[in-house]
Order: structure tokens, then sequence, then C-alpha cells
């Protein structure tokens, strides 16, 4: 059982304070950052509570919502998860903190793996392993969809809402409608992707290749009507700097631009126990070309200051060292 990332470690010094597991179960968090800062910015939480917190990002298309965006009675989504992340102890209970005061802005779709409700061999999973909630202006919903993973095996988000009523508020049958499969949660190209290759998935190795997969010229499901008739943003790691800058494309999204997977992590069963997981950095290159800023076209108008010029490293094992003491 493993959870897994594919979109974008911080440290410092000062006073340590002990507090009680019974009192914070989440005293303890592996998780993506960069040097000062105390949240993920990316939302990947390893917890000591036994959990897994992550997210991808869900748009809103129905500009009516807005309007549920106040600056009272709500709390910015980096304070909620972080206080979910610390104090709850199941998927359900994580659910109902973080969704007391939304606030509508960084609209998610949230995944909560509860790795204390998964046994090693036991292919009937139990319930409270996989609890999935989305959040967009005035809206919060979330449910215990173990028994779907225990159905398809997998469970796959790609910033298209699942919830039929998330999807249909935020304007998701209108634009399905304007623009076609590539706004639906069933048949936009990564739901293909996902649908068709999850089965080949059997190890660390595999599974990181199927999270940077990219094979745009060549896979059928990467095809679009489009001039080249592909797009690198049909992929599960997305490289739209690859589009031809002078390409027609039926939508904007999948043009030139620069967007894409910029990292991948997972972590698993054996690992989590160490608080461990596997990160590459860095946009996919193992079809494709490495980003380089210097045969970049975007170099010139985007500021990397302080960045490598080529983005070609391997994968690195992070040892969180800290054993989540709240997991059996």
């Amino acid at each position: 059982m493993g959870m897994f990332d594919t979109r974008r470690n911080g440290g410092g010094t000062g006073k340590v304070y002990a507090i009680s597991r019974e009192t914070v179960p989440g005293r303890v968090l592996t998780f993506s950052s960069y040097p000062g800062a105390l949240t993920s910015g990316d939302d990947y939480y390893l917890l000591s509570s036994g959990m897994v917190s992550m997210e991808t990002t869900i748009g809103n298309s129905n500009s009516d919502l807005w309007r549920f965006v106040q600056p009272t009675v709500s709390v910015l989504e980096g304070v909620r998860s972080v206080v979910a992340n610390r104090i709850a102890k199941s998927g359900m209970e994580w659910a109902s903190t973080f969704a007391t005061y939304n606030s509508g802005t960084y609209n998610n779709e949230w995944m909560i793996v509860d790795y204390k409700q998964f046994q090693r061999g036991n292919r009937n999973l139990k319930p409270g392993l996989l609890v999935v909630l989305e959040q967009i202006p005035g809206m919060v919903t979330y449910q215990d969809l173990t028994a779907l993973l225990q159905t398809n095996t997998y469970f796959a988000s790609y910033n298209v809402a699942y919830f039929p009523g998330v999807f249909n508020a935020s304007g998701g049958n209108e634009m399905v409608k304007k623009y076609g499969d590539w706004f639906s949660y069933n048949y936009t190209a990564r739901a293909n992707i996902f649908r068709r290759d999850h089965g080949n998935v059997r190890d660390i190795d595999s599974m990181m290749k199927l999270m940077r997969y990219n094979d745009y010229t060549k896979d059928p499901l990467s095809r679009c009507n489009c001039t080249p008739p592909y797009s690198a943003e049909n992929a599960i790691s997305a490289r739209s700097d690859l589009n031809p800058a002078n390409g027609t494309f039926s939508i904007s999204a999948l043009g030139h631009r620069a967007h894409g997977g910029i990292d991948m992590k997972l972590t698993n069963f054996e690992m989590f126990k160490t608080m461990e997981m596997v990160a590459i950095g860095g946009p996919t290159y193992d079809n494709l070309p490495p980003f380089q800023w210097s045969q970049s076209d975007f170099a010139s108008h985007i500021s990397h200051l302080g960045h490598p010029d080529k983005f070609m490293f391997k994968p690195i094992r992070y040892n969180g060292t800290v054993p989540a003491a709240a997991y059996p």
C-alpha cells in the first residue's frame, strides 16, 4: 500500500518542546517543503498519527462561488491543514477538522490514507483506510472511499473534482460541454492513462515510472485536436515546455507554457514505519530531454535565480529516522 504524488525538506534550529503522544497524535511530520517553512507548499505529509495526507488542486470555473470567500469566519487552508495534521487520529476526523471554517481559497482534493487500517496480505481493506475530501468556496465534501479503492485497486487524483456535487457546483459540466472531455473526471487524459497503466505497478521502480510517465509523441492517449496532433500536457507528468510555441491547440492548457510536473514523492507501507519517502526533483526526463534553462525560451522572462541549468537528478530516499510511534 503506497501514497504517491506527482506535483511539486526544511530545517532549522530552535527550542524543542515535548508534547505527549496522547495530546497531539501528529507530533512528528515528514513533509516536502523549503528551508524555514512550517508547512508543505505542495501538501505532502507523513504523520506520526499513522496517516499520510496529500492533495491535488481542483479548479473553480463558477464565478458565482467567489461570494462565499469572506475575510471573517474562515481560516486559510495552510492553517487548517496543519491543525488537522496535528490533532486528527483518523481520516474522517482529519476531514471534519479541516472542513471547519472553510476559507474557499486554495481549493483542493485531499486524500488521507490511514495506515493503521492497513493489514499487509489482507486483500479485504478495512473501512477508514482512504478518506477523500474536496473543498471549493462554500462547500466541503468528504467520504470514506475505501470500498472504491477495494474495487478499483487504486484511486487517482488529477486536478478534477471526483464528487459530482463539487464537480457540478464548480462549473465542471459547463466546461465539459464547452471544451470536451479534457475537463471531465473520467475521460481526461490522465484518467485514461491511469486506468490503462495502473496494473503495471509491481514495485517502487515501476511506481516511479508511472508517476513520471510522459511519452506524448507516441502515446495515443496524448493526442489532441492540435497541430502537432499531441500535447505534452496529456501525460501523468506534464511537460508543456516541450509543446511548440508556434503550434495550434484547441485549448490554451494544451499549448506551450511554463507548466508541468516538477517532482515526484512516494512512500509505502514499509517506508512509512520510519517516516521515509522517495523523492525526485525536476520535470520528467525518462523518455524526454531534461529541462534546461539555457535551452529554454522561458529563460529570458521567468526568474530562475539560484536554479541549476539542467534538471537531471536521481531519486533520493529520505530517511526519516523517527519512527511513527503511534503506528502499530
